[in-house]
């Protein structure tokens, strides 16, 4: 893509967010923030019985790639597994969101990517303590 067309789609999922709202039910919810800029994400990741990322929505405020970055990252997550989405690489992130567009603002782009890698290793020890008190 070119550099217009990142900045084309980072506007659309800014100005029209996908699964922006709080999952009452979550597996999962887990707070993350730049304090330097003031960009927060909370990232809501369910968990399907077959071990795959059933849903993930957000809540937050912030900059446009802050907030774009965490609902393109909701459209790229379902189905996968939480070994899936802790190996997700930043870089790969960065890319797909547009180096060119979000070079200066890596914090920015990758806050939500880090918060869910958060959530899903929180849910993998939940599920090992679970699992050792039986």
């Amino acid at each position: 893509m070119q550099r217009e067309e990142y900045i084309e789609e980072i506007l659309d999922h800014y100005q029209h967010p996908r699964n922006k709202r709080a999952l009452p039910d979550a597996d999962s919810h887990m707070e993350g923030g730049n304090p330097g800029c003031g960009d927060t994400v909370t990232m809501f990741l369910k968990v399907a019985p077959d071990g795959k990322v059933d849903q993930l929505t957000f809540l937050g405020q912030g900059c446009t790639i802050s907030q774009a970055g965490a609902s393109m990252l909701t459209e790229m997550v379902k189905g996968k597994t939480l070994e899936e989405v802790e190996q997700m690489d930043f870089e790969d992130f960065i890319n797909h969101m547009g180096r060119d567009v979000v070079i200066s603002r890596v914090r920015c782009a990758t806050l939500a990517l880090g918060t869910v890698k958060a959530a899903a290793d929180e849910i993998k020890k939940q599920r090992r303590l679970a699992a050792s008190n039986r």
